[in-house]
């Protein structure tokens, strides 16, 4: 088997992993929250972390990844940028309607493309803008709802827009100037991660729900869940960190709307959660735009091994 050919397989199952992962922790969290009453998102997020880094430590102890430190202060940096990145997008939540909550995630992407043509020079072909276009559309017509506009949530989901953006384009650029695994960057950056949403994740917790986490009554269910959420979220976080590694900042976030639609779609068949023929119209119309971007993508990377200089042996 070919470099290229490893390469795409490797890309495909990242590309797996994170949706079937995603789409787990999307539907345990919603148990948990939503039936269970455990609403403290982000001190759940802490625990995520933590739990992530215990068994990346543990798959460093049994050798299956070698730990390869580089620049602390880069590594500091990306860590508690993530954090922050997790709060606000918490915070936007809390303080937005969930249809603006939902615009500020479709705003991820253009940002993304906005950044990476300003500093990086990086050129997105005009096919890769049609079909940007289409899957925001689609995914716009299918979860945009009301849209109540504040100040304060406006600034939130700003922040939150922008320090996603830039944390998302950081992971692809640490992986690839200081050649490190997506494996590796994770053990390095959780504990920061980890130790913001720690301390930030109990106090954003009780403003937005007016609840405290410590004096909540964890039933053998609850920890169940909790348990069970914290396990299924290092797949998440490491399919997060593989997918931008070996592809781009943008195609995790066209990965993140296909993993948006698929919810919907679990809903309603499922749990017969309320559906109507707009949502089923955005549906489609992103799947569309996805199979566009994936087939220009696919294209583009042809053409690019097609132009590149063949090496004499």
């Amino acid at each position: 088997m070919s470099e290229g050919q490893k390469f795409q397989l490797g890309t495909v199952g990242a590309l797996s992993l994170s949706v079937v992962s995603s789409v787990s922790i999307v539907i345990c969290n919603k148990a948990l929250i939503s039936t269970l009453g455990f609403t403290f998102a982000t001190t759940l997020t802490s625990w995520h972390l933590l739990v992530t880094f215990c068994s990346l430590h543990v798959a460093l102890w049994m050798k299956l990844f070698e730990h390869k430190p580089f620049d602390a202060r880069a590594v500091m940096g990306f860590g508690i940028l993530n954090g922050i990145s997790i709060g606000l997008l918490n915070l936007s939540l809390g303080f937005n309607s969930v249809g603006f909550y939902q615009m500020t995630k479709l705003a991820i992407i253009p940002c993304t493309v906005l950044l990476e043509t300003l500093f990086f020079r990086k050129q997105f072909s005009r096919s890769i803008q049609l079909s940007l276009t289409i899957l925001l559309m689609g995914v716009g017509i299918a979860t945009v709802t009301d849209l109540q506009l504040n100040v304060l949530g406006s600034v939130l989901s700003l922040l939150a827009v922008l320090t996603t953006c830039v944390a998302q384009i950081m992971t692809n650029t640490i992986q690839k100037k200081f050649k490190v695994s997506s494996t590796q960057l994770l053990y390095q950056s959780c504990p920061y991660q980890a130790l913001t949403l720690f301390i930030v994740g109990p106090f954003l917790d009780g403003l937005l729900t007016n609840k405290n986490v410590f004096a909540f009554k964890y039933t053998p269910l609850v920890l169940f869940f909790i348990v069970l959420s914290c396990l299924i979220s290092v797949s998440v976080n490491f399919s997060t960190f593989l997918v931008i590694g070996k592809t781009s900042p943008v195609t995790y976030q066209v990965l993140g709307h296909l993993k948006t639609c698929l919810v919907l779609a679990f809903g309603y068949v499922l749990l017969r959660d309320p559906f109507s023929w707009r949502n089923i119209l955005g549906i489609l119309i992103a799947v569309a735009g996805m199979v566009l971007y994936s087939y220009c993508c696919v294209l583009e990377n042809q053409q690019k091994q097609n132009e590149a200089p063949v090496k004499l042996p």
